[in-house]
């Protein structure tokens, strides 16, 4: 067992992590953490007050890792601002075709809480769509795109509706369908703008 307090805190959300991705929030006990990340119940409780808590840090854990492979996509599309906005809906689209991909585990996590709007795991889920949406709004202006946060919460949905149409259908002609909706909004705004 690691002795430095912030590897055993990052061994049990990783832990945590693999689990609650894997087969669900609700499905997963603390038990089932402490058994995968080799440690006790009470070292869970020594480093998270309660299971809610470790959920939020599970999903915390994932937001900036999330937020760098949207950009990565976008930076490395060549072309215009809307073949790079397709390009986050290309890479999302082979990441999720991947046998292992169960979803978006924000999406996943607040459905499962969504009788609890108040719970710390929703709030973290909340707040990793709202930094995306904001990620989103500044590439939208640089590009000089006429209503940046209307667009923006356009591709927002779009993205999300796609993540959950290809949990449904394991298909993904419904994701490059949305990025090609898209890169539709962006012309269209710029056109717009232009006219």
């Amino acid at each position: 067992m690691p002795r430095d307090g912030d590897q055993t805190r990052k061994k049990i959300v990783d832990a945590a992590t693999r689990l609650f991705y894997g087969e669900g929030i609700r499905a997963v006990s603390l038990d089932a953490v402490a058994a995968k990340a080799s440690l006790t119940k009470k070292t869970i409780y020594y480093h998270f007050a309660s299971k809610d808590e470790l959920v939020a840090a599970y999903l915390e854990s994932q937001d900036q890792p999330t937020l760098a492979l949207y950009q990565k996509w976008f930076n490395n599309t060549d072309g215009d601002l809307s073949d790079k906005v397709r390009g986050i809906f290309d890479g999302f689209a082979t990441a999720a075709s991947r046998p292992k991909w169960r979803g978006c585990g924000f999406l996943r996590t607040i459905a499962e809480l969504a009788s609890t709007p108040g719970h710390p795991a929703v709030k973290a889920g909340a707040a990793h769509k709202k930094r995306f949406e904001n990620w989103l709004v500044e590439v939208l202006n640089d590009g000089a795109v006429r209503n940046a946060e209307t667009v923006a919460r356009q591709i927002v949905v779009l993205l999300d509706g796609a993540a959950t149409v290809m949990l449904i259908h394991r298909e993904s002609v419904y994701v490059h369908t949305a990025g090609e909706a898209a890169a539709n909004a962006i012309a269209a705004a710029i056109r717009a703008d232009l006219g």
